[in-house]
This record gives structure tokens, C-alpha cells and sequence, in this order.
């Protein structure tokens, strides 16, 4: 019997090196693709269903739904959309998920897929971020496994193989610095979207290039780690490593280091998720250490990327505080995108919404159901509304 796979967020870019490794892989002659789901690139997705031969594709957009039903015409592939069509997709069983949506959007499907039991590839550092102890709760609870994809998380997950968590001293995840990272400082408030959206190692989208330029993409994976290994903040650190070669190191308690060294190609995280516990080729490139020569580190500076003392904040304080942090970052983002609002304020309208909503101690309650998750995130966006609308008066 084939293997069953799901791929949300199948038009972004983990989605198309997921797509690009099943279709190297046998494609449809060896997977049964259930569900491909995508945003308002619906002729993308429609040549992705009809090309690995899918049970359903699902638009997130219910207005691009007639579009989307034209271009599947004739090609036995299921039209749907909408969140309620998201989430009867991960409904649908499958053996292996990959859950590649972007923000807080992609928590709802993933915790769908996790009761049933399936392989949750989880490139979603939101999910982590905004309800962990629930995510992790609810795959335990049903026998599902959650595989981390971020390319620092499969690093973190990939070094600790044979190894006892107890062992551990620390975790350190590389950043490249972003966009930014060689700018003064004082330059950054004036820096443009357009300025922001060109990562100088990865390819991917502009919402994630963004955040990598603010650091608010490595704050999320500074939480995320705590969250899935559960290690404690104290031993979890930041570096900026420009070459991208380096993507995460493990330290344990003898002094070793396990470091975790390959190209800033995505394929080989997804491609390590998707075949898990085994390995198989992949098509990603070979390192010549040689010509490489040497690998560089900077310190993570804080001053400069704010964003990273208030993942620490958010770590120590635990509860819901990772579900307000990221629901503000993300309207922070909107508004930075939106040219309301300059690129430092982004890190300014989180702390506020921090700060505003630790207030009345809400922050503090567990993120032990998906309701109070997502009554946080709507709190969260509601007060980052109105400091945006502050500081653009």
C-alpha cells in the first residue's frame, strides 16, 4: 500500500521542495497524495494536484474557490475551500503530513492531523510557538509523532540521535543575520519592505525573509526549541553564523559539540522528515570544506534585534505568552508590509502588546486548549490594531 501524504502550504516554499522531493521520488506512481492545500496561487496548486495525481486540493481562499474548481476541470481532483475545507482535509487520513502553513493559520490543521495518529512534519514553528505544551499533549495522547522541519529543529533533532536529553548542556541555533545584518544600526528604521525581502543565503517567501531580517523568525525558533526539547531558556543560545553552513550545535555535558553542517538548502530538513528513520539521497549539494575555507560567527546582539530578548521574555514567562507574541508579530509584520508602520517598530508594537496583555495577568493561564490559544491571538492582534494606529498618528 502506498504511503498516504499531506502536504499543506503546498505553493509556499517548503511546499514546493516537499512536491519536488515526492516527484523525485516516484511521485504519484509511489505516494498517494490525499490533500495539497495552497493560498491564492490556485493554477500552481491545480498543476501540483493534477501532476501528483491528489485526492483534493484545497484553496484557503473561499473567493478564488470557482478558479480554482476551473483549473482541477476534468482531472478527478476534489476542489475545496476555506478553513473548514483546511480542516476536513486533515480529517482525511494519511500516514505523513507536512504542515507548511504560514502563521498561526497552520496550528488548527496540524492539531486535526496529530488525532489521528498520523507523522506530523512540522515546518510551522508557529504551532510550537503559540501552543506547545498542547501540540505535544495531544500527539502523546494519540500516538502521533511530530518531526521538526525547520532546518535548525531537524539539526537540534538529528544531533541528539543516540543521545539522552539529560545530557545536554546547551543548544545553539545559527542565524545568517538577515537582510540587515551588516547595516548600521542606526539605518535600520529606515529601512523599506523591499529592502527586507532579499535574504542573502535562503530562498524563501517575503513574509519569512522579512522576519529573518528582524530576527523575529529566530525568536520563534528560540521558543520553538525550548518548547519541543524541552530545555530550559538558560541553555538555549542565539549566534549569527553568515555562511548558513552550521545550522544548529548541541553541547553536552563532557564539552562536546555536535555540530550540524550543510548547504542552506531546504530539501535536506523535508527530505530527512519525509524519510524518517532512514536516509536517502537527496539532490542537495555537496560541501568542499576546502574551498569553503572558513566559517564565521558573530555575536547575536540584542540591541540590534530586539526581537530576541523578547523571545527571552516570553520563554520565562511561559503560558500564553508565545501565542500573544507571535499573533503581534504578525500584525507587526502586516503593518511594516503595509508601509504603516517603520521596520524598529515592529519589535515596539510587540513589546506593547506584551506588555498590555501581561497586565491583567491573561498571559499567564496554560495554553491547554485551542480556544484559549486562539482567544489570546485575537487579544493579541486587537491591541497590536491600536499601537499601530498610535504610532502612525
Amino acid at each position: 500500500m502506498a504511503r498516504r501524504i499531506t502536504i499543506f502550504g503546498a505553493t509556499g516554499s517548503i511546499g514546493e521542495n516537499t512536491v519536488d522531493l515526492l516527484t523525485r521520488q516516484g511521485g504519484a506512481d509511489a505516494y498517494d497524495v490525499v490533500a495539497l492545500s495552497g493560498g491564492r496561487n490556485v493554477a500552481r496548486l491545480a498543476e501540483q494536484a493534477r501532476a501528483l495525481r491528489a485526492d483534493l486540493a484545497v484553496t484557503a481562499y473561499p473567493d478564488c474557490y470557482d478558479d480554482l474548481k476551473a483549473a482541477l476541470a476534468g482531472s478527478g481532483v476534489e476542489a475545496a475551500a476555506g478553513a473548514g475545507a483546511l480542516a476536513e482535509a486533515a480529517d482525511r487520513p494519511a500516514d505523513w503530513i507536512m504542515s507548511a502553513i504560514v502563521g498561526a493559520a497552520g496550528l488548527v490543521p496540524g492539531m486535526r492531523a496529530l488525532k489521528h495518529g498520523t507523522t506530523l512534519a512540522l515546518a510551522n514553528k508557529e504551532s510550537l510557538v503559540t501552543a506547545g505544551p498542547l501540540l505535544l499533549a495531544t500527539a502523546e495522547a494519540h500516538g502521533a509523532r511530530i518531526l521538526p522541519v525547520d532546518s535548525e529543529h531537524s539539526a537540534i533533532f538529528q544531533a541528539l540521535v543516540g543521545e539522552e536529553i539529560e545530557a545536554v548542556e546547551r543548544i545553539i541555533v545559527t542565524a545568517s543575520g538577515g537582510a540587515f545584518r551588516d547595516w548600521p544600526i542606526e539605518a535600520l528604521k529606515n529601512a523599506t519592505p523591499e529592502q527586507a525581502s532579499s535574504h542573502p543565503n535562503w530562498a524563501m517567501g517575503q513574509r519569512i525573509t522579512v522576519d529573518s531580517a528582524s530576527m523575529f523568525n529566530k525568536a520563534l525558533e528560540l521558543i520553538e526549541t525550548k518548547e519541543y526539547f524541552g530545555i530550559d531558556p538558560s541553555r538555549i543560545e542565539a549566534v549569527v553564523h553568515p555562511e548558513s553552513l552550521i545550522h544548529a550545535l548541541v553541547g553536552f555535558r563532557d564539552g562536546a559539540i555536535m555540530a550540524h553542517v550543510g548547504p542552506p538548502d531546504m530539501r535536506h530538513a523535508i527530505g530527512y522528515a519525509l524519510n524518517w528513520p532512514a536516509r536517502r539521497d537527496l539532490p542537495v549539494a555537496r560541501l568542499d570544506l576546502a574551498q569553503i575555507g572558513q566559517l564565521n560567527f558573530r555575536p547575536a546582539c540584542e540591541n540590534r534585534w530586539p526581537a530576541l530578548r523578547l523571545a527571552r521574555e516570553v520563554m520565562q514567562a511561559g503560558g500564553l505568552s508565545g501565542a500573544a507574541f507571535n499573533a503581534a508579530k504578525e500584525a507587526a509584520l502586516d503593518a511594516f508590509l503595509a508601509r504603516r508602520i517603520g521596520f524598529t517598530q515592529m519589535a515596539e508594537v510587540v513589546e506593547g502588546v506584551l506588555g498590555q496583555l501581561s497586565g491583567d495577568s491573561l498571559l499567564t493561564n496554560s495554553p491547554d486548549s485551542l480556544e484559549k490559544v486562539l482567544e489570546t491571538d485575537h487579544l493579541a492582534r486587537e491591541a497590536a490594531a491600536e499601537i499601530v494606529r498610535g504610532l502612525e498618528r
